[in-house]
């Protein structure tokens, strides 16, 4: 499930090797720049970029996965996660299981039945994120990262990189959190480390929230109705709520506009109420009114199952 991986190793924590003179024999396409009257060495490690001061390395803007697996289309667990961080350390002859981390990102490649597009279009808001629809894919916006869903092959098509025999011509969704800022944080924890990234409960609760933040996202028009199911004059106008709910992004941004208005005076206490208890009340009641949406039962259990392999 890891796929770019930044990290920062500080040269107390390489038992004083020193960075400038020891490191750059490993590198390729090697490069002496002078920042502010510092030294900055940058390289290249088999698409890995390396930075070198003299207190400080910093590896960043590479697929870790890619860098050990080949392709970042495979599933980089726990066990070849640690496997990489061996090699890395063994290749540079530093402990890069004390790094920082820096950035993070926690990906799985589906292949689904429909063309991805049809998958996007059912994913709708999600709180505290901003939602960017984008050409080539989907993107929520969220205080220290950010979710990406779009077309794997598409991508790789258009960095003209191979595409694995396996995922030719197959309907490939990518599904990846990023963490970019404060990300022991957002851990609660005071760091983390390299080789935290292999430890189960770390890993566990990774992958859990990789799930959990997919399930928070609403989604649009992830039912149709039965038409079967109605009955009675009330069943139909439930029906037409549910409708007007699933049209605007799902219950809780139904509700969001309802709040908006009442703010905004378009609306009074008694009528907001009266509109939410509505909302509310359909919502309570779709069981049997309504049939899950295919598509997005297929990406739900897609997401679902990729958790249950930790190793």
């Amino acid at each position: 499930m890891y796929d770019t991986v930044n990290f920062r190793l500080l040269q107390i924590e390489a038992g004083g090797v020193d960075f400038l003179s020891e490191i750059p024999c490993f590198l390729d396409n090697v490069g002496e720049h002078n920042y502010n009257g510092e030294t900055v060495i940058t390289g290249s490690l088999n698409g890995l970029k390396v930075s070198l001061s003299r207190f400080q390395m910093k590896i960043k803007d590479g697929s870790l996965c890619k860098w050990y697996l080949g392709d970042n289309f495979q599933t980089m667990g726990r066990g070849d996660t640690q496997r990489a961080i061996e090699r890395l350390s063994d290749t540079l002859h530093v402990p890069m299981s004390k790094a920082s981390v820096t950035r993070l990102d926690i990906a799985q490649n589906f292949i689904m039945r429909h063309p991805p597009e049809v998958y996007l279009n059912h994913l709708g808001q999600l709180r505290f994120a901003t939602r960017l629809q984008e050409p080539n894919g989907l993107y929520y916006d969220q205080t220290g990262g950010r979710l990406c869903f779009y077309d794997k092959n598409r991508e790789q098509k258009s960095h003209k990189k191979t595409i694995p025999e396996l995922y030719e011509g197959k309907s490939v969704l990518r599904y990846e959190q990023r963490y970019t800022k404060r990300i022991a944080s957002q851990f609660r924890v005071s760091e983390v480390t390299g080789a935290m990234l292999y430890y189960e409960a770390f890993y566990v609760n990774l992958l859990n929230r990789w799930k959990d933040t997919y399930g928070a996202i609403q989604k649009i028009n992830d039912i149709s109705l039965n038409f079967q199911a109605m009955r009675t004059k009330q069943q139909l106008y439930k029906m037409g709520v549910l409708s007007l709910i699933e049209q605007v992004g799902g219950q809780l941004q139904m509700l969001d506009q309802i709040n908006e208005a009442q703010r905004m005076g378009e609306l009074s206490k008694k009528q907001a109420f009266d509109l939410r208890q509505a909302i509310n009340e359909a919502c309570k009641t779709r069981e049997g009114l309504t049939v899950p949406n295919e598509a997005i039962q297929e990406l739900d259990k897609k997401v679902c199952e990729a958790v249950k392999y930790y190793r």
